[in-house]
C-alpha cells in the first residue's frame, strides 16, 4: 500500500517524547527515529503515536464523538469558523511557515488553515486514536500525532509560528515553549450564547460564564493577549445534523442517544441555532 509523505518541514518541529531529541524519518516514511535510537512506527491509518513508554494520555473523544465531529464539519456547518481561525492565523507580522493544532481532532480546522496559507505546514496533536486516524488523511501538508496535550509536547522549542485551539484544553507553559519568539497562539472557546437554542430544551451542559477570566488566568503568566475577534452566526440544523452537533462535544459524555432523540422530537423539524465563538490570540 503506497504511503502518503510525511511533510518534511512538519517532521522538523517534533521531538522524541522520551529523551526530546530531534525527530526524523524512516525511509519510506514507515516511522520516526531520534539520534538516541528512540523510534516510533507510522500506523496503518498514517498518524504517528509520540508518547514515553507507559504513559497513557488523558481519555479522548470515542469512536462516536469523532464520527459525529467529522459529519458535521465536512458537510460544512462550521465553515464560518474555520475561516474565522485561518485569519486570525494569518494575521500579525512575518510569514506563517507551521502551524501546531492541540487538540486538534479530525484535522478538518487546521487543512481549512492550510488552504489559506499554501505556504505552511501543519501537525495535529490529540490525544484520541481515533481522531487521529481521521486527521492523518485531512490535509498533504499535515502530520498527525497522538499525543498528550496536558503533558510535554513532542515539539521542539521555538519551533512553530502559531499554536491553535479549537474548544480544547490549552497547556500554557508548553505552548510559551514552542512558539518561536513573535509566534502567536490563537484560541477558540464557546461563548456564553453558543447553541443557545439547543441547551434548555436538550438539557445541554451550560457555557461557564467565567470561562473567559479562566482562560487569561490560564495563559497570562505564559503569554500576553493580542487581540480579539467574536464569530457569530445563526445555522439551521435538521435534527439529524443538530444530534451530531450534541453528540461531538462534552454533552455526548452526559446524554444517551435515546434521551436526545426524544427531546430533539419535541422541536421543530429544522431549529435555528446560534454559533458564538470567541477567537483569542495571544503573543509570546
Amino acid at each position: 500500500m503506497s504511503r502518503r509523505p510525511w511533510p518534511p518541514r512538519a517532521v522538523a518541529v517534533l521531538a522524541c517524547p522520551v529523551c526530546g531529541g530531534p525527530l526524523s524519518a524512516l525511509p519510506g516514511d514507515t516511522g520516526l527515529r531520534c539520534p538516541a535510537g528512540h523510534s516510533y512506527d507510522r500506523a496503518r491509518q498514517g498518524h504517528v503515536t509520540l508518547l514515553p513508554p507507559g504513559h497513557t494520555p488523558p481519555s479522548g473523544d470515542s469512536a462516536p464523538m469523532v464520527a459525529d465531529r467529522a459529519a458535521v464539519l465536512e458537510a460544512g456547518t462550521y465553515a464560518g469558523l474555520t475561516r474565522a481561525l485561518a485569519g486570525a492565523v494569518a494575521a500579525g507580522e512575518g510569514p506563517v511557515g507551521t502551524v501546531l493544532d492541540l487538540g486538534g481532532g479530525t484535522g478538518h480546522h487546521l487543512a481549512g488553515v492550510l488552504d489559506a496559507l499554501p505556504d505552511a505546514v501543519g501537525v495535529v496533536l490529540d490525544s484520541s486514536r481515533y481522531a487521529a486516524r481521521r486527521a492523518a488523511g485531512a490535509s498533504p501538508r499535515a502530520l498527525a500525532v497522538v499525543a498528550d496535550t496536558w503533558a510535554r509536547l513532542p515539539v521542539r522549542d521555538a519551533a512553530v509560528d502559531r499554536v491553535t485551539v479549537v474548544f480544547a484544553p490549552r497547556n500554557g507553559p508548553e505552548t510559551a515553549r514552542v512558539l518561536r519568539p513573535g509566534g502567536r497562539l490563537v484560541v477558540a472557546t464557546p461563548a456564553a450564547d453558543h447553541l443557545a437554542e439547543l441547551v434548555g430544551p436538550l438539557g445541554l451542559l451550560r457555557v461557564d460564564p467565567d470561562k473567559a477570566a479562566r482562560l487569561a488566568a490560564s495563559l497570562e503568566p505564559h503569554l500576553a493577549p493580542a487581540g480579539a475577534t467574536a464569530h457569530r452566526e445563526v445555522l439551521e440544523l435538521d435534527h439529524r445534523t443538530a444530534a451530531s452537533v450534541v453528540g461531538m462535544g462534552p454533552h455526548a459524555r452526559h446524554l444517551t442517544p435515546e434521551r436526545l432523540a426524544e427531546r430533539l422530537a419535541g422541536l421543530p423539524p429544522r431549529v435555528r441555532v446560534t454559533l458564538a465563538v470567541d477567537v483569542t490570540t495571544w503573543t509570546v
